[in-house]
């Protein structure tokens, strides 16, 4: 005999727009009950009652009484918390349920892939996903770590899974921030199988802690026969990572960026974060020479401050001239200003025409190298000139 177990799931109120709250109740008799309140059921709720009938024939759920309050939330997100309800109600269910995948979203990336802004979502607010990618970011990163509350992470982990397989992200590179490791690891199930580009490693201290995440990882893509290419973005947040930088840079082919945050940082060494940023120069000088030497690229912390749009400006050309390559952005109306920022100024496009134009000369001559004025021009000089014209011709 079944005991009889009640749980729930998702936000309660009308304020979670894009969300819905569930009351699960497993029993022994009286078949499947959902009473449902939306203010869309006159169009929408037989498709509402045939998702949760759906799902419970796969979890092979026959007697439960289901309460659903609907505040507009999408299909992906009333299957994930259903999912949450159901398993909290049996622990020991390990079945997921897979909402169909976007086709859309099976686009790939590559390694040195431009990455001037990363825009966070938390991973357990629906309501800022579906838009995100009409907003141009570079990259969008669906957070597990700091923006969601522990209480929540798991429910966190299925919501990430369904909108990496089902919510257009309209070209954006596909990122997930996990949690501090060895939580981390665990999450790693839950978007590895789902066409995930990025892993941003976060309070990453050592290169072992890259090398856990690309086993974990390596492990996952034999058991769900995973093909695509995952990078890596481990980002620094303590004095100690800080000084093993070149290690967690260099530390796997895998690494495409190496990241700071200095909220924890500046935390970690005892002191306040700043506009001017004296207390973290050494820090974020670090991080551009040993993402230089290893190769990939530097990428600097958010601005938090979303409602200084010229504070936010004057960050990215400090970012800019210290050598980093990225920003990453918590509202979409940084977005713009990162990219406008992060650009090339018309001196720097017509330098690197002509580096571009003068190289291309000497190649057909035969020369590996030339001088433009009284300085040389070589292959690495021309590759900077190259990503410069890139960058401006994506203004």
């Amino acid at each position: 005999m079944i005991k009889t177990v009640k749980s729930v799931a998702g936000k309660q109120g009308k304020s979670n727009r894009s969300d819905c709250y569930i009351e699960f109740t497993l029993k022994n008799s009286g078949g499947l009950n959902i009473e449902l309140k939306s203010k869309v059921e006159s169009m929408y709720g037989d498709s509402i009652r045939k998702i949760f009938k759906e799902m419970c024939r796969f979890y092979k759920i026959k007697n439960a009484d289901i309460y659903v309050e609907d505040y507009g939330a999408l299909p992906p997100t009333l299957m994930a918390r259903f999912e949450f309800a159901v398993k909290r109600a049996n622990p020991e269910l390990q079945r997921e349920y897979w909402p169909e995948f976007n086709n859309d979203n099976l686009y790939k990336t590559k390694k040195d892939k431009f990455r001037r802004s990363r825009l966070y979502l938390p991973g357990n607010t629906p309501k800022l996903f579906p838009n995100a990618g009409l907003h141009k970011p570079d990259g969008i990163i669906l957070d597990l770590e700091d923006s969601v509350s522990p209480s929540e992470k798991d429910a966190a982990q299925l919501l990430v899974r369904n909108t990496l397989r089902t919510i257009d992200f309209y070209g954006a590179e596909r990122m997930v921030r996990i949690n501090q490791l060895p939580k981390g690891l665990d999450d790693l199930k839950f978007v590895v199988p789902h066409n995930v580009h990025v892993i941003l490693i976060p309070k990453c201290e050592s290169g072992n802690d890259v090398l856990q995440v690309e086993g974990k990882i390596n492990e996952l893509k034999k058991i769900y026969n995973v093909k695509n290419d995952i990078y890596f973005m481990p980002i620094i947040e303590s004095a100690l990572g800080i000084l093993n930088a070149f290690e967690i840079a260099s530390s796997s082919k895998n690494n495409c960026a190496l990241a700071i945050g200095l909220e924890d940082y500046t935390a970690d060494i005892g002191t306040q974060r700043t506009k001017e940023g004296k207390e973290s120069f050494f820090a974020r000088s670090t991080i551009v020479n040993a993402a230089k030497a290893a190769g990939i690229q530097p990428i600097d912390t958010v601005f938090s401050d979303v409602n200084d749009i010229n504070g936010l400006r004057e960050s990215v050309l400090e970012a800019k001239s210290l050598g980093f390559e990225g920003k990453g952005c918590i509202h979409p109306r940084q977005i713009k200003v990162v990219h406008e920022a992060f650009a090339p100024t018309k001196e720097e496009i017509e330098k690197a025409k002509i580096i571009i134009e003068a190289f291309n000369k000497a190649k057909k001559k035969g020369l590996g190298v030339v001088a433009i004025g009284s300085k040389m021009i070589d292959a690495p000089v021309v590759k900077r000139a190259e990503n410069i014209l890139k960058l401006g011709n994506r203004q």
